[in-house]
């Protein structure tokens, strides 16, 4: 892991085209401002983990979910 240490309106940048900015430094929170293009998906990482989560929950199948498939397709 790399470690910067940035004061408030100092960026870091990655490649050509992300930079991120910290905002402000209020007591123990910093806000970052995160320039990116649109294809990039930008997440905490709370909620990131969540969604490998859920992707991973959504792709098991169980014999149920393979009979309630097989019972649509007949109809």
């Amino acid at each position: 892991m790399l470690v910067l240490t940035r004061k408030e309106g100092e960026a870091i940048q990655i490649n050509d085209d992300i930079s991120i900015k910290v905002v402000s430094v209020e007591g123990d929170q910093i806000k970052l401002g995160i320039d990116a293009p649109k294809h990039v998906d930008i997440h905490r990482q709370e909620i990131y983990q969540q969604i490998l989560q859920e992707n991973q929950l959504a792709s098991e199948l169980t014999p149920d979910s393979i009979n309630l498939i097989k019972n649509q397709q007949k109809d």
